[in-house]
């Protein structure tokens, strides 16, 4: 069964369907989905989603856009989601030079601070990263040594992509895959093992063509793997197998 690493079913696009679509995801062949926290507010409302689905886990963490909300009352409250049954990993976490909708240093402060209470809470981290490779990198190396992790929606190139590998940390790929001017990802799934590649939507964004500018979910990862199947050159189920054992791996859970 495909493993959806990445996926906000919180988000308002799904408001007038959301049960029945995750109703859905057996029969589409999706097995297991982790929500995503991107503020205090979502990670809350990823814990709920898993508590009422049981294919369905939650990452707690506050997006580097909304970094500017955090305090340390807020973070305390973040460092008990940590703990909440369910909650996998800490995400999303990172930097966004593209929005810069928080000051640099800002979202450089409580990047670390996540990345700290990720390793004291013993989870995995979920890395977004725009526009920002330089101070990203610079903060993983010397902060997130020993972690196990994944860069999320991975947009860099494939040199960097080797790098995160060399640390340990998995590779995010999604819709961008599909796309014609996705050349720099189709490189990276090229260049680097299988074993190191996790399979994710980011939804309700970056739908895969042939539904490119539509409402994604996770229904549409068949596409990401024909994809990769395609570049690597093997079958699509040995794609789904593979990154269903690495989405266990990065997140703690036995077969």
């Amino acid at each position: 069964m495909i493993f959806e690493t990445h996926a906000h079913y919180d988000d308002e696009q799904f408001d007038m369907d959301r049960d029945a679509l995750l109703a859905s995801m057996e029969e589409g062949g999706v097995g297991a989905i982790v929500n995503v926290g991107a503020s205090i507010e979502s990670s809350r409302t990823s814990i709920s989603l898993a508590e009422a689905y049981p294919f369905i886990y939650a990452a707690v963490g506050v997006h580097p856009d909304h970094a500017g909300e955090l305090d340390e009352e807020s973070f305390r409250e973040l460092r008990g989601l940590c703990g909440r049954d369910k909650v996998v990993a800490v995400g999303e976490i990172g930097l966004d030079y593209y929005w810069d909708e928080a000051p640099r240093e800002v979202q450089k402060k409580w990047f670390v601070r996540q990345i700290e209470l990720a390793r004291e809470s013993s989870l995995p981290v979920i890395v977004h990263s725009r526009d920002a490779a330089a101070d990203t990198l610079e903060i993983m190396q010397s902060h997130a040594r020993g972690l196990m992790g994944v860069i999320h929606c991975f947009s860099y190139s494939k040199e960097l992509a080797r790098e995160y590998v060399k640390m340990g940390f998995f590779i995010g790929v999604g819709g961008v895959v599909t796309f014609k001017n996705g050349r720099r990802l189709k490189e990276v799934v090229e260049d680097i093992s299988l074993s190191s590649i996790v399979l994710e939507t980011d939804c309700p964004y970056l739908a895969p063509v042939p539904n490119r500018g539509k409402r994604n979910s996770s229904l549409n990862l068949p596409y990401v793997v024909k994809e990769i199947a395609e570049i690597k050159g093997i079958s699509c189920e040995e794609v789904v197998a593979q990154t269903e054992k690495n989405a266990r791996i990065l997140y703690g859970m036995r077969d």
